[in-house]
């Protein structure tokens, strides 16, 4: 009995389970197609670009490959279009970096310039009353730059009294007027000043004489004419080597060895302008300047016209500060020099000095000022002048240079048996000029 009533449940049992696993069976297989379709029309997920998404769903019964192919082709176009542009773009930057390179080494250049001109002029003001108003006649000095020359900044630390000091250039060509320089400079009680010696004789004969020496590093360029030039050649070299000196920051009174010193000239100078210089003139109006008057009849009505004239300034002692006009006033002296072989030196130093802008040529921006005449003397107002005047005589200057005549030692050791031995003939046997 019991077994004809297991026998129908259990085929609907059996019944029932065989349609759910088909069911199950068919849900899965629905749901893999359902994950090809949705893999293959989505490869990279939901983020992509409505534009890929659209192209993609339009192009959905297309071949696989095909469909990668032109998604391919298509990006690879993208990428090149783009590559050009970054290109393009890559070039145009470089060449404006290297215009704002340029332009930032000129701004460089002027840098420390226009600081200083702002420090010294400070803000904008107003006028004052008439009469009243001046204006600033004082360049700032550059800031000290050691890494220039640190054996020549320790020797200048060691010489220099308040950054200042005497330097003279010699050669062995000049040993005895040499001697007769520091002799003086001794007698007098002057502490700060330095001999460049441009040969191992002088800066010897120095070391031997207690004199402070520095003797340059070896430059073929300045040793060929340190060793055998004359007086002008060498003259022609401080413009070079003082540049060290204004860049280490400290303001040098050039000298000349063919000077007698009778007095401390730091305690005569203004140290109001970039250069401070003797002039070679012999009276107010050659050494100060004045009007001259050039006549030409031709020219009828306007036959009279008025020039300026000034004699040089002495290039042989002339006290330089260390400010931007100055090292400017060196460079262009020498650059000069060295292109023009046969120029003299201070001609070309007055040039650079004096002349004013124009048309081709922009003129030095640097302030000057001539030293009093009389105190700083030359052999002209001495020789021809001062000498003959009674009066005059009972002057003493704070140094005479020998610049008008070529027989320098004796009539520098004339001058030291005036001044300071007072044996008041010693100047007697000399003529005004020269027999030559």
């Amino acid at each position: 009995m019991s077994s004809r009533r297991d026998g129908p449940l259990m085929r609907n049992t059996a019944q029932s389970l065989h349609k759910s696993r088909v069911a199950i069976a068919a849900a899965i297989g629905v749901g893999v197609l359902f994950g090809c379709v949705f893999a293959f029309l989505f490869p990279h997920g939901l983020s992509l670009p409505p534009r890929v998404y659209t192209s993609r769903l339009s192009n959905s019964n297309n071949a696989q490959v095909g469909s990668a192919s032109c998604e391919s082709s298509e990006r690879m176009n993208m990428l090149k279009s783009e590559f050009v542009a970054a290109s393009g773009k890559n070039a145009e930057l470089k060449k404006k970096v290297r215009e704002l390179t340029e332009k930032l080494r000129l701004v460089e250049q002027r840098k420390d310039q226009a600081q200083k001109q702002v420090l010294v002029l400070g803000k904008q003001q107003k006028a004052g009353p008439f009469g009243t108003v001046k204006a600033s006649r004082t360049n700032s000095t550059i800031v000290p730059d050691e890494s220039v020359n640190p054996r020549l900044a320790k020797i200048l630390e060691k010489v220099a009294v308040q950054r200042e000091l005497i330097v003279a250039l010699a050669n062995s060509n000049v040993k005895d007027m040499l001697e007769v320089w520091f002799t003086n400079i001794k007698r007098v009680g002057i502490p700060n000043y330095l001999v460049v010696a441009l040969d191992d004789e002088i800066a010897k004969f120095c070391e031997s004489k207690d004199v402070p020496v520095y003797k340059r590093d070896p430059d073929e360029g300045v040793d060929s004419v340190a060793r055998t030039g004359g007086n002008h050649a060498v003259s022609g070299l401080k413009f070079r080597i003082l540049r060290e000196f204004l860049q280490l920051g400290y303001s040098v009174l050039l000298s000349d060895v063919d000077i007698v010193y009778l007095q401390n000239p730091f305690h005569y100078l203004y140290r109001d302008s970039d250069v401070e210089s003797m002039t070679d003139g012999h009276d107010n109006n050659t050494a100060y300047g004045y009007n001259h008057v050039f006549d030409e009849p031709a020219m009828g009505w306007a036959r009279y016209a008025h020039t300026m004239r000034i004699w040089v300034y002495n290039s042989g002692f002339f006290c330089i500060r260390p400010t931007i006009p100055s090292i400017e006033l060196l460079d262009r002296v020498a650059g000069r020099l060295s292109r023009e072989p046969n120029a003299w030196d201070q001609a070309v130093f007055n040039e650079e000095l004096f002349y004013p802008s124009h048309p081709g040529y922009d003129g030095l921006h640097a302030s000057r000022r001539t030293m009093d005449f009389y105190l700083f003397m030359n052999s002209k107002v001495l020789f021809k002048g001062v000498r003959k005047d009674a009066n005059m005589r009972k002057l003493k200057p704070v140094i005479v240079h020998v610049n008008y005549h070529p027989d320098k030692l004796p009539r520098m050791k004339a001058v030291v048996e005036f001044y300071v031995n007072g044996k008041q003939d010693a100047l007697e046997p000399f003529p005004d000029g020269s027999d030559w």
